[in-house]
């Protein structure tokens, strides 16, 4: 299968890490902003301004900042491929953060981007970070039984609406080193879930992509993938999202989610898994000229990059997307990927590493060609 287009979008609200601080609507101690900066984000885009993202619970219900941008990725790369819109057969969309819980978002997009109403299409929430790799597993199945099909694939990193309403309100956030002398465990542990909730504030970005997948044509070629999840039963707990009921108010849920210290030391020992079948399956990945590496964080990339000595040429892209755009979840690899075509000297006949690992607990290894 071939990755015949791909197209990214951001939404139009620009933000650096500086002038977030700045606009943080609470004080920060020096270790915490210290641990902000040391994620490798030096900006990134939004889908709402701060000061509206800080003062409202929710967005609007008539604007749904998900299905904007993607649908904004999804043009571009049908107009940029030169296909009608009606010869797609089959719409994938993954994402994670929307407004609607139901309808999922291939209801909103093929009305929104002229597909046919009968077109072939399938929600994807929940994956995260292995979204693209498990949509690309659903576009190869589809394109095994209908090989002459057109598969489009819109893969949405707009988490910000999640992660802002977990800061909104937030007062006396402590920073790493005074929560580990706090004696009282059930204080301790809420400090922690506070100090959680303004590192992902400052990790993630929105942004999202579109591919357009094919037997045929020109692109890159998905060759094999290897996965793993959930090797043990309580890992899917290291990094998590969920709604919790309201404790106050009757029919409204609030979001939660976690985030564990242990999570570079099982993503090493996930991604270990998948390289390993990845290697005995395709001994050319270990030629490869590029590793595209999801944007967990700085401290993530730098341990692949030790773990595997890889230089920083094999993952420049990996390190500059996660500097321009912040952490993209399931749409991060596309940017990264499209970074590399377009910047990275490639070759016909190169390889490439695509990985990934992170909440589930799941990893994935990919080889493609070009």
């Amino acid at each position: 299968m071939r990755l015949v287009q791909l197209s990214t979008a951001v939404p139009r609200y620009k933000y650096s890490t500086e002038e977030m601080m700045e606009l943080f609507p609470e004080g920060l101690s020096d270790d915490l902003e210290q641990n902000i900066l040391n994620l490798g984000v030096s900006e990134r885009f939004l889908a709402f301004p701060l000061d509206l993202l800080f003062k409202s619970k929710l967005p609007p219900v008539d604007e749904e900042p998900v299905a904007e941008v993607c649908a904004a990725a999804c043009r571009e790369a049908l107009k940029s491929f030169g296909v009608h819109p009606k010869e797609v057969d089959y719409l994938i969309a993954a994402y994670d953060s929307s407004t609607f819980l139901c309808p999922g978002l291939s209801n909103y997009l093929p009305s929104e981007l002229g597909l046919k109403p009968d077109v072939k299409h399938v929600s994807v929430q929940g994956m995260a970070c292995s979204a693209f790799v498990r949509a690309i597993q659903l576009a190869e199945d589809h394109l095994a039984r209908y090989p002459k099909s057109l598969v489009l694939i819109s893969l949405s990193g707009v988490n910000s609406p999640w992660f802002s309403n977990q800061v909104r309100g937030l007062r006396d956030v402590k920073g790493m080193g005074e929560i580990k002398a706090i004696k009282d465990e059930s204080v301790r542990l809420k400090e922690i879930r506070k100090w959680v909730a303004v590192i992902e504030f400052f990790l993630f970005g929105d942004g999202a992509a579109c591919i357009i997948a094919s037997n045929s044509g020109c692109g890159p070629e998905i060759v094999r993938t290897t996965s793993v999840t959930n090797i043990r039963r309580e890992d899917f707990l290291a990094g998590f999202a969920r709604l919790v009921p309201s404790s106050d108010v009757a029919f409204l849920f609030e979001f939660e989610s976690g985030l564990s210290k242990d999570i570079p030391d099982l993503g090493l020992e996930y991604t270990s898994v998948v390289l390993k079948k990845l290697f005995e399956y395709e001994s050319r990945a270990k030629e490869a000229k590029k590793w595209i590496m999801h944007t967990g964080s700085r401290r993530i990339l730098d341990a692949i990059s030790k773990s595997y000595g890889l230089g920083y040429e094999k993952m420049r892209e990996s390190y500059e997307v996660l500097e321009k755009y912040g952490n993209l979840a399931g749409a991060s690899l596309p940017f990264i990927l499209d970074m590399t075509m377009r910047k990275g000297g490639l070759k016909k006949g190169d390889y490439a590493v695509m990985l990934n690992y992170g909440w589930g607990f799941s990893a994935n290894a990919s080889l493609v060609a070009f």
